[in-house]
């Protein structure tokens, strides 16, 4: 089975009001791109990628006349592709959702949210994704209030082979200061940034560990973004996002690689450009994380690149297809589930 994860930048620009897609020369949300192209572009890529399931983050809008799921099915009619079905968790208001888009012959998937609602007053024990969690995050006797901008999609899967696990989706919040006038308010909000995305790793990281010591086969895929070493405020607070939800027993071979931190060229899974300073930088922020258990089951990781990937770089057509599509790349996972 080969299960993804692919966060395409602004995909809800792609559909109408009525989820249908715009396949014109009007411009999608990335640089100099159209949206007829971002569309070819992504039907290129989800059919070279031929998933069985694939964890879309920035899936398309659900609002008052637009449907997550209903936009997903027209992407995929419109490209005959075998992931037909999707299943969306809570909806919120980026127009940025989680959902995954999977082919029903080989499995199924529902929304199953773990966790007790707590609504706005909070809980400090790992509550439902929808809610708020209670944390003091630098030990001033203060606790923080903190909520997910996209909450996590929780599924319950069961496979053709009758396998049952536990998938969840994320897309972490971005630490970069958007909004910041000076450098004092830049460091201002990066730091409060990170801090509020260690206490959603935090938070994901208690809900793992439940269905660890369950022994339930796990899978956590998506956008974290976060690594080791992706900004200087990292050492303030010790560790990662992807460090705590690694922990000890959660792996992730791209993940490992850049905690190495001796090895000096590490996997990269996104590519922005930087007009100031006429260059792209490139980062791992996309990751398929497993269980022990699942380890035993022949995974296989692969970063979908259009340059650091040999097949993708000697398919002209695929490469160009990855570079219209998303400023992501996908990741895929095959595994024997």
């Amino acid at each position: 089975m080969r299960l993804a994860t692919y966060n395409v930048e602004w995909f809800a620009n792609l559909f109408d009001d009525h989820d249908a897609l715009m396949l014109d020369d009007g411009l999608s949300g990335r640089r100099g791109v159209t949206r007829a192209t971002q569309i070819e572009g992504l039907g290129k890529v989800f059919t070279a990628l031929d998933a069985d399931a694939m964890m879309v983050i920035e899936a398309p809008n659900t609002g008052r006349q637009q449907s997550t799921v209903r936009a997903l099915r027209n992407f995929a009619a419109a490209f005959d592709l075998r992931i037909r079905d999707a299943v969306v968790g809570f909806a919120n208001e980026t127009q940025q959702e989680i959902a995954l888009l999977y082919d029903p012959d080989v499995l199924q998937a529902t929304h199953d949210p773990i966790g007790r609602e707590v609504g706005k007053k909070g809980s400090p024990d790992a509550p439902r994704f929808d809610g708020t969690f209670r944390i003091d995050l630098d030990v001033d006797a203060t606790e923080d209030l903190v909520r997910f901008s996209k909450p996590p999609l929780e599924l319950a899967v069961t496979t053709a082979l009758g396998t049952r696990l536990r998938l969840i989706g994320a897309h972490l919040k971005s630490k970069a200061p958007h909004g910041a006038r000076n450098r004092d308010a830049a460091m201002r909000l990066a730091i409060a940034n990170r801090r509020k995305q260690l206490a959603q790793a935090i938070w994901l990281r208690a809900r793992l560990d439940l269905h660890l010591g369950q022994e339930t086969p796990l899978i956590l895929m998506g956008d974290l973004n976060d690594g080791p070493g992706l900004d200087e405020y990292e050492h303030l607070f010790g560790r990662s996002s992807v460090e705590i939800l690694l922990g000890g027993d959660m792996y992730d071979p791209h993940a490992r690689l850049a905690l190495q931190r001796r090895v000096s060229a590490t996997p990269s899974t996104a590519r922005f450009q930087m007009p100031e300073e006429g260059r792209y930088l490139q980062a791992l922020l996309d990751y398929i994380m497993i269980s022990p258990d699942l380890v035993h089951h022949h995974p296989d990781w692969r970063i979908w690149h259009p340059f650091d990937d040999v097949q993708c770089w000697e398919m002209p057509e695929l490469r160009q297809a990855l570079l219209d599509a998303s400023d992501h790349f996908p990741v895929s996972l095959d595994i024997d589930i």
